[in-house]
């Protein structure tokens, strides 16, 4: 391949920025005077109902560098040991469903004879306060799906373009939920609601508050805006008379030899998106190193050393002139109920960059997408240069690019694209590609090995339009069907488009695989690069089976795939965020690979559904879960302790991370108890150690809302890092 996109352009020099060997001083020279922790603290949980079974045992301490907290669950008998703990005074304390939080013990490691008392929750109420926003969010009520398709304002007043109740629930997943939680204490408590004539208008006032208020505002246009704002009122009226979700099952088997452990990091306005631990290809590269996230808000990298318990941060450079770089955060026009007039994201020159996703190279480099100029882009792009891409398909503006941090040499380098970024991934091939997904109408790509080599933006990259092959024929040519076209042309390939949002890059056939939210129901959508891009290049559209499609069962069908991941089989797993399932994708059952019918419904035998856990939506046709799955993730390499292959969804709703044994079909929940509101959005998993069993391997994740002030704590309160590791029993050291 590296033959067929070797194209000569203007060699454009990278930039580079040098950071002060000052700024990482800190984290070096506390790393060297640490060691891995081994203090331990154990002993039993009672009430007076006799010992607590599958309740955490919660540790925390400011004494560290940066705050620190670990978490385990009692066993059968009540008991526990809280493994791996620094030198340090922590307070300790139960937390459980159907109990609320007993009285803070001071503690110390070497203690395995402690006695703590649970507190049995005097009422329902009182015991519901600690259950995930995925169960508060299961009482919300939408419209009935006689109700669509929507009559607009001279009718019911939901909006014609909502043509399902599946459309409506869709966009109270994605279009509600990309920012936050639904369902947590913050969003289920109507603040200042004395101050309005009714709960619909408190409702109209506080999606319109802060930085993200034309976001939520838009959201609720999108619906019908007065039907909307009467579901959630409604919803928030009958919480606040006394309605209460059921309970959850508290962990059991295997969810009881769970270890959590959490570290501080950023700001308490800090935006941190995602993290990264380490190579997807090579989970053990990086072991017991820094952890790496992007703070989009700030325009910063956060790290945390999980040795030495330090957080530091590092601000991502843009290209000269940062004055006049766009910023993705509007201002404030109606103040937020927490920070009033303030602006806290991207209001100076440094934090222009807004950063969103950071994935770790075969080098230990972590590159980003984030934005390194102006959106309109350079005349190399477009038609009428010499760039072959841009003459097959050009682009006229992108939003974010590309950039990476180089820890070795503690610099960052700037990449231009032509496309759009959003997430990123490595292949698996000899030139090390990066594929990136964020772009409307194509795919993109960097060659690292020819951009290494050569310091050639122009010259490593390039891209590829999603055209589908509908005439048959086994090749794409021009003209093409443009997307959406009223009378499409039966003798034409047809492009298809919509936002490009996961990627990731088959493990065997050289294939690249993204997600797209929309147009509902959402599709997952196959690229090969063939011989000669961007020539060669064709295009595959699945959609998973839509309740729209009469000739299937409802219960049976789902929508909106988020995260996308491959197992080392080839397989595709997508977490069906708007209906929440895990979903997984077998090309090779597919009948049908091009042609006239090969437009998006026409593989349902290549699917399978796995109905996530969690309640379900209330008077929801189908089989709609509550929860909302920001991503997904596949453990190809075993890094958490259940096998290898075993996909992973974000809990985003839910507190956790949600691992799906693909063999039979169980769940284990990784709940993050404390504090509430775990709102992630990615994942991955590092093996530090293979000879060390579970102590060497295990998940991370962050707390990666927009507005962590939504977590329990409140103004205050920073993100967190998350460790999870899965020991062989709820006592093992």
């Amino acid at each position: 391949m590296r033959t067929a996109i070797y194209r000569r352009y203007s060699l454009v020099p990278m930039l580079l920025l040098v950071l002060g060997v000052a700024v990482l001083g800190v984290t070096m020279s506390a790393r060297q005077g640490a060691s891995m922790a081994t203090g331990v603290i154990a002993g039993a949980v009672a009430s007076e109902s006799g010992p607590e079974a599958g309740v955490w045992v919660i540790a925390e301490t400011d004494e560290l560098e940066t705050k620190f907290a670990k978490i385990v669950v009692t066993d059968d008998r009540g008991r526990f040991l809280l493994p791996e703990l620094p030198d340090a005074s922590y307070d300790v304390w139960v937390r459980g469903y159907g109990l609320v939080d007993s009285e803070k013990v001071k503690l110390s490691p070497g203690r395995e004879d402690v006695e703590l008392t649970a507190v049995i929750a005097p009422t329902p109420r009182d015991a519901a306060q600690y259950y995930p926003g995925n169960y508060w969010y299961s009482l919300i009520e939408p419209p009935a799906s006689s109700e669509f398709p929507g009559t607009g304002n001279t009718g019911n007043g939901i909006n014609p373009t909502m043509r399902t109740q599946s459309h409506w629930v869709d966009n109270m997943k994605q279009g509600c939920q990309l920012c936050h939680q639904l369902g947590n204490t913050a969003t289920r408590d109507v603040q200042h609601r004395d101050e309005f004539d009714s709960t619909v208008a408190a409702w109209d006032h506080r999606v319109q508050t802060g930085q993200r208020g034309n976001q939520m505002s838009n959201a609720m246009n999108r619906f019908g805006r007065e039907p909307a704002l009467e579901m959630f009122a409604d919803w928030t009226d009958r919480i606040a008379s006394g309605a209460i979700p059921d309970a959850p099952p508290r962990p059991d088997g295997v969810e009881q030899n769970v270890v959590v452990t959490l570290w501080d990091w950023g700001k308490d306005t800090s935006f941190i998106h995602d993290e990264i631990v380490t190579d997807k290809r090579n989970p053990q590269l990086n072991g017991h190193g820094p952890v790496y996230g992007v703070s989009a808000g700030h325009g910063s990298i956060t790290t945390v050393d999980p040795v030495a318990n330090v957080a530091t941060e590092l601000t991502i450079p843009v290209r000269p002139d940062p004055e006049s770089m766009p910023t993705r955060f509007p201002d404030v026009i109606t103040p937020s109920y927490y920070w009033g007039d303030q602006e806290l994201w991207g209001v100076g020159a440094n934090e222009r960059s807004d950063p969103h996703n950071p994935m770790m190279d075969h080098e230990g480099r972590v590159w980003m997408t984030s934005t390194v100029r102006q959106f309109q882009n350079p005349d190399w792009c477009r038609e009428g240069s010499d760039n072959s891409y841009a003459q097959y398909y050009s682009i006229g503006r992108t939003g974010r690019h590309a950039s990476f941090y180089d820890p070795d040499r503690e610099r960052f380098v700037l990449v231009d694209t032509c496309y759009g970024t959003h997430h990123l991934q490595f292949g698996e091939d000899e030139d090390n590609t990066l594929w990136f997904s964020g772009d409307g109408n194509v795919i993109g790509w960097l060659n690292t090995a020819v951009y290494d080599e050569t310091g050639d933006e122009q010259f490593s990259q390039g891209w590829c339009p999603t055209v589908l092959d509908t005439n048959g024929d086994g090749e794409i040519t021009k003209p093409w069907n443009e997307p959406r076209a009223e009378d499409p042309d039966a003798s034409l390939d047809t492009r298809v488009s919509g936002f490009g949002y996961g990627i990731i890059a088959h493990p065997t056939d050289g294939s690249t695989w993204i997600s797209r939210t929309g147009p509902f129901p959402g599709a997952i959508v196959r690229l090969d690069r063939g011989d000669n891009p961007p020539e060669t290049c064709v295009a595959e559209m699945y959609q998973p089976p839509s309740i729209e499609n009469s000739s299937l069962d409802p219960t049976e069908t789902g929508f909106a795939p988020r995260g996308i991941d491959v197992d080392r089989n080839g397989v595709i797993w997508a977490a069906l965020s708007g209906s929440s399932h895990m979903a997984s994708f077998d090309r090779s059952k597919c009948a049908v690979l091009n042609g006239p019918t090969a437009t998006g419904q026409h593989c349902p035998e290549g699917w399978t559904l796995y109905p996530m856990p969690g309640p379900k939506m209330s008077g929801v046709e189908g089989n709609v879960g509550a929860d909302f799955h920001y991503y997904s993730w596949v453990d190809q390499y075993n890094t958490l302790g259940m096998g290898a292959n075993v996909p992973i969804a974000n809990g985003s709703t839910s507190d956790s991370l949600l691992a799906l044994d693909p063999d039979s079909g169980e769940w284990v929940v990784l709940r993050v108890p404390y504090p509430m509101a775990f709102y992630s959005r990615g994942l991955d998993g590092r093996i530090d150690d293979p000879s060390a069993g579970w102590k060497g391997r295990g998940l991370w994740a962050n707390y990666g809302s927009n507005y962590v002030w939504h977590t329990e704590g409140g103004k205050g309160t920073k993100s967190k890092i998350v460790h999870f590791q899965l020991r062989p029993d709820p006592l093992a050291r």
